[in-house]
């Protein structure tokens, strides 16, 4: 039998590109390509010559290179990344250049020109498009070469349903250090199990729709889409499909319900920029993929001025908006299905629909819902966050007698999912909030934390203002409370993001504004006992007596038997002047137990 005449042969296939070129491009194209030349000649080139890597082909923002060897793709691969991290040290944001990799194990066919072709090159473009920027995805075939021969360690990031490949190919992520490393994050050598994440619903990021057909405004049209994927990214409750993927539709007509299927997405982000004059509207919609029904839309109407600064502000508006969005649509999904077919995501969705309602029951409801997401997926490390969260509700709206036990319960659970997942902005933030009544400097330390990871994370700047104030730093404090309210308007948690507001006009003496936010805090959500106690505070400081006799009368209904003594356990202030000041407006109110 003949021999085939197509050349072949075994090789490990890097694929990279540059996170954010359109951005970046847009911003200063002769500085960007200036930039990359420079990485190129005095990182990159090097160290693919050294390690035996043949460049195939560039492509602008990326490259694919051959290796003879996967352990040398991979350590060429880490190397590099090691490298560029540390050159961006001190580089702005705007301008900093990250990249993501993607090595695959396969038989390549090879052109008479040198090309390469073949499914295994056809994965490590498909996995470089999943990878996080800054960090290495390799497939289960470069795993088998590499374990136990690399200082980096690898993440199990499951089996992952890649676009235009037939079979789920299984991931993992090389290292974690250059992806905002933080204590908890995966020990080097470790193999640390994260299915729970990539198999929960995904949401995909179309590009925006330029109206205007101004290919002037194409770089920034791009540039939103690119910006809201990464900034989705850092929220970890949900995978994000890589901009290549979804950009692929770029041009094309789309239906959501097709672009589901093929992209494995639960929810798709469109929108569309229209520019007039020096006026630019701006519409999102976030879809569900299965129903395409809107679960959420904005439009956004502006002055074209800084457009970099435009970019950042709508980016933002539409990421802190429409990740909460989700959640919210992800509860009421788990709601309608029956107790049998709860999975642990749908558990964990559920137990924090109960959460919110703010009883005694729902609360118990809520544990009992999450220890059962727990059972069934112990390395994910979101529930353990949320009980952590029922323990401290336990304690906050007098559901147990011992605040302090639930306090301890609480920091405990919490460290649980940080040791799970320390890049989670959730477990930190989380940890953050268990500590301000165990420890305030470490619950400023972990706030800050979890703001560093994702810096639209409301929950972050809520732990924060609360410990800035229990240490008696009440103007410092009001900054992070209001840019928390900034973030997530339509938050859960808007009532106590409210409240610590109040706490902080109080200790200012301006009552009026005390008086305005406790009142908001009760709207949003009246059984909060602590947004009463506020108000009483408030009114009785200011002097108006009737009025805090009034408001403390309220509270009897929620919390029958509170006690003096209770408030004082739940409020850790660290000088003995701001508890004195404290109790005192409430003993003005008629508080004698």
């Amino acid at each position: 039998m003949a021999r085939d005449s197509v050349q072949r042969r075994l090789a490990a296939i890097l694929a990279a590109d540059v996170v954010g070129w359109s951005r970046l491009m847009g911003a200063d194209e002769a500085g960007t390509l200036a930039r990359l030349k420079e990485h190129r000649r005095e990182r990159i080139d090097p160290k693919l010559a050294e390690f035996g890597g043949r460049i195939v082909k560039t492509t602008g923002d990326g490259m694919l290179v051959e290796f003879p060897s996967a352990v040398d793709a991979v350590k060429c691969a880490s190397e590099i990344q090691d490298a560029m991290a540390e050159r961006n040290t001190d580089v702005p944001d705007n301008i900093r250049m990250q990249f993501r990799s993607g090595i695959n194990l396969g038989e390549i066919i090879i052109d008479t020109d040198g090309d390469i072709f073949g499914d295994g090159v056809n994965i490590a473009a498909r996995l470089e498009e999943l990878a996080m920027p800054g960090t290495v995805n390799i497939s289960e075939d470069v795993y088998r070469q590499v374990h136990g021969r690399l200082d980096a360690g690898l993440e199990d990031l499951g089996p992952q349903t890649l676009k235009n490949i037939a079979n789920p190919v299984k991931v993992y992520r090389v290292g974690t250090d250059n992806v905002n490393s933080a204590d908890g994050a995966t020990p080097a050598g470790e193999v640390t199990a994260d299915v729970a994440f990539v198999s929960r619903p995904a949401v995909a990021v179309l590009p925006f729709d330029n109206m205007s057909r101004d290919a002037e405004q194409e770089y920034f049209v791009d540039g939103i889409a690119e910006d809201i994927i990464t900034g989705l990214s850092l929220w970890r409750s949900f995978p994000v499909i890589a901009r290549n993927s979804s950009f692929s539709y770029k041009g094309q007509k789309i239906d959501v319900k097709q672009v589901g299927k093929e992209l494995g997405a639960r929810y798709v982000l469109e929108g569309s920029v229209r520019k007039a004059g020096n006026r630019l509207r701006i519409t999102a919609q976030l879809i569900d993929t299965e129903t395409a029904a809107h679960v959420w839309a904005e439009r956004f109407d502006r002055e074209m001025e800084d457009i970099f600064d435009l970019q950042d502000e709508i980016t933002e508006r539409i990421v802190t908006a429409i990740a909460p969005e989700m959640a919210r649509a992800e509860e009421q999904r788990a709601i309608k299905k029956q107790p049998a077919d709860l999975g642990a995501w749908d558990l964990c969705h559920r137990g924090q629909w109960h959460i919110y309602r703010y009883t005694k029951e729902d609360n118990e409801k809520s544990q009992e819902f999450i220890e059962r997401a727990i059972a069934l997926d112990p390395n994910w490390a979101v529930p353990h966050a949320w009980i952590a969260y029922v323990h401290l509700m336990n304690a906050l709206l007098g559901f147990r007698d011992d605040p302090a036990q639930s306090f301890k319960l609480s920091v405990a659970a919490a460290e649980r999912s940080v040791r799970l997942d320390g890049q989670d902005p959730l477990a930190r933030g989380t940890l953050s909030l268990a500590n301000i009544w165990i420890d305030l400097p470490r619950a400023i330390s972990e706030a800050e934390k979890a703001i560093a990871l994702n810096p639209s994370l409301s929950y972050g700047y809520m732990g924060l203002s609360a410990a800035l104030g229990y240490l008696g730093r009440w103007q410092e404090c009001l900054e992070p409370c209001q840019t928390s309210g900034r973030l997530s308007p339509r938050d859960p948690l808007l009532t106590f993001m409210l409240t610590i507001e109040a706490m902080a006009h109080l200790f200012l003496k301006d009552y009026d504004a005390a008086i305005e936010c406790a009142e908001r805090g009760i709207r949003e959500q009246p059984k909060n006992v602590r947004g009463h106690i506020r108000l009483t505070c408030a009114l009785a400081h200011k002097g108006d007596i009737d009025g805090a006799r009034a408001a403390f009368e309220r509270i009897k209904p929620i919390i029958p038997d509170l006690t003096l003594a209770y408030i004082d356990a739940t409020h850790p202030f660290d000088r003995p002047e701001d508890r004195e000041f404290y109790l005192d407006g409430l003993r003005k109110a008629g508080w004698e137990g």
